[in-house]
């Protein structure tokens, strides 16, 4: 599964080996970045506001540098609109949430098996962020997934 796992994004000019190759390296990075990051914001949590919006926009300019080269059911696509997802959540931005969940729950769905806990657990929280945007059926349906 590795070589749907590191999906390359289908252009007609394809990126080269190399390109490629420095865009898996700023990836990476990047993930490291956000975590220290997430990670220095917490601390500051404890005596400040949180500057969560930094942490999206971290993750939402990675997504778009990365998008460039990568599909959006590759690993690092995933772990970033992951990270975006939950800071989505931790601002109450549920519609923001649901947009990145929803572009999750298929490549997951790919990736794990049928019942893991990685796909139960994104299936439990767009049920509960259909509910909570008052789209019952949805809901429904996500949470009986």
């Amino acid at each position: 599964q590795d070589k749907e796992k590191l999906e390359i994004r289908k252009l007609n000019d394809p990126p080269s080996a190399e390109t490629v190759r420095d865009m898996i390296k700023y990836a990476r990075n990047v993930i490291e970045e956000f975590r220290r990051a997430k990670h220095y914001k917490y601390i500051l949590c404890l005596t400040l506001t949180p500057p969560a919006c930094e942490l999206l926009e971290i993750c939402e300019l990675s997504l778009d540098k990365m998008g460039a080269v990568f599909e959006d059911s590759n690993v690092y696509m995933l772990h970033m609109m992951y990270q975006a997802m939950g800071v989505c959540l931790y601002v109450q931005d549920w519609e923001g949430a649901l947009r990145y969940g929803q572009k999750i729950i298929r490549p997951y769905s790919k990736h794990y098996p049928s019942y893991s806990l990685n796909v139960a657990s994104m299936w439990l929280k767009l049920g509960r962020l259909y509910m909570a945007l008052e789209n019952r059926t949805a809901g429904v349906k996500a949470l009986k997934r």
